[in-house]
């Protein structure tokens, strides 16, 4: 059967839409050219914000009425349990993010409604990989234990899981061996692996630097980078990790959420203004052009203009390169979903106007000291906004641009390694010359 499969949220939910690609092919299924030449359809949803449950909600609705089989996987699944099929009485199946391997068999059985959470259980087909990009997500952290008091991923993922080391040196290996020259490991609070069950068989000390440190070895791969890391992971030997390994990417996306010690501490974050810049300070030491992305969360209940500077100065203290800005909402089942959400919408529309041109400034400013500089890219393409340009990154997740040549009959081939010239500087991306 032709099946096709849509993805809302994180890089989590596109790394497990991978695997069941990769899975339904193996099991003898066709990808489909589009949603209208598909017979099944599986959309892939997130809950992390109302918004984006409603969307994954409302486009299986119409798939039905199309009258395509239709299952939904993910997060929105796991929050919603039996429940989703009173919102979508014809859906097909539903499987929680830790069910995703079961798809495949749920498809051949054909006996609908199927509901399948997962609860905490590891995933089969972890591992799956298609073969279509020099680029892969690899998992190695499932689940989170933070328990922050605005996030519902601990109740839809479950239980933090390190995958054992062996596991992933030996799934990275095989990627290299494809052609796959970039790998981003993947875990909700990734600088935890190994925190809450062994990944190791013969060590005791930090788990993630070690396995960067035998990832590194692998011949072949050209870099590695991480998501989502936490400020208490920042520590002297992951530091020492990217001292020693260049094939780690010097770029660090440590969502910071509020520059206030009072929100931190409502929020249950485990750590003080003081200690997150003390983590980018250590960063910014070892090398002063180390990439700090962030997430900032601006109107949580109870957030005064106080609080609001105290986040502004934070992040212009902190010089991040790059800010995502999120408006609060609250989550149901989370604990700050029993607070009072006091901070009027347009109120929360002004900070986060603010944010946002403060970081257009702060990332025209760091990324003009570039100008001048040679950096190492990986060639991703022709540019998403202008055809006549060719696009890649920088160690520093950096985009940098430049002109495509009239004559292209010695084109670059997909993630070819390349040294340009910064030419010009513009706050979300970089212009540079080949050298």
């Amino acid at each position: 059967m032709k099946f096709t499969i849509h993805t809302y949220g994180c890089q989590m939910n596109v790394r497990d839409s991978e695997a069941v690609e990769a899975l339904m092919l193996a099991a003898g299924h066709e990808k489909a050219a589009g949603e209208d030449d598909a017979e099944i359809v599986i959309v892939n949803s997130c809950t992390v914000r109302q918004k984006a449950e409603e969307k994954a909600v409302g486009k299986s609705g119409n798939l039905i009425a199309a009258g395509k089989i239709t299952g939904m996987m993910g997060c929105a699944v796991k929050r919603m349990g039996a429940d989703i099929f009173k919102r979508l009485p014809k859906l097909h199946f539903a499987v929680g993010p830790r069910a995703f391997g079961l798809i495949p068999k749920i498809v051949a059985d054909g006996k609908y409604p199927v509901l399948e959470l997962g609860e905490d259980a590891v995933p089969m087909g972890m591992d799956a990989h298609t073969e279509t990009s020099w680029q892969s997500f690899v998992t190695v952290l499932l689940g989170c234990d933070n328990r922050c008091s605005y996030c519902i991923v601990p109740d839809v993922r479950g239980h933090e899981y390190s995958r054992p080391a062996r596991e992933i040196i030996a799934e990275v290996s095989q990627l290299a061996k494809r052609g796959v020259k970039e790998v981003c490991l993947l875990g909700q609070s990734v600088l935890r692996y190994g925190v809450r069950n062994k990944a190791w068989d013969d060590y005791a000390g930090e788990a993630f630097p070690r396995l960067l440190r035998e990832l590194s070895a692998i011949d072949g791969l050209e870099r590695i980078r991480f998501t989502s890391a936490h400020p208490k992971g920042c520590t002297d030997e992951l530091i020492s990790v990217y001292r020693d390994c260049p094939k780690v990417c010097r770029h660090l996306h440590l969502p910071v959420q509020s520059g206030s010690d009072r929100i931190l501490a409502e929020m249950g974050r485990r750590y003080t203004r003081e200690e997150y810049l003390a983590a980018v300070k250590r960063l910014r030491d070892l090398d002063p052009e180390f990439s700090v992305t962030t997430d900032v969360i601006v109107g949580y209940p109870g957030e005064t203009e106080e609080d609001f500077e105290d986040t502004r100065s934070l992040m212009q203290e902190a010089s991040f390169d790059n800010s995502f800005i999120f408006k609060y909402s609250p989550r149901p089942g989370t604990r700050s979903a029993a607070l009072l959400d006091d901070v009027p919408q347009e109120e929360k529309e002004r900070r986060d106007q603010v944010l946002l041109a403060d970081q257009e400034a702060r990332g025209l400013m760091r990324n003009k000291r570039l100008v001048g500089t040679r950096r190492e890219v990986l060639f991703e393409g022709p540019s998403k906004r202008k055809a006549d340009r060719y696009s890649g990154r920088d160690g520093g997740n950096r985009i940098i641009v430049w002109d495509r040549p009239e004559d292209c009959s010695g084109d670059l081939r997909l993630g070819e390694k390349l040294t340009l010239e910064v030419i010009d500087a513009h706050p979300q991306i970089l212009v540079g010359r080949p050298v």
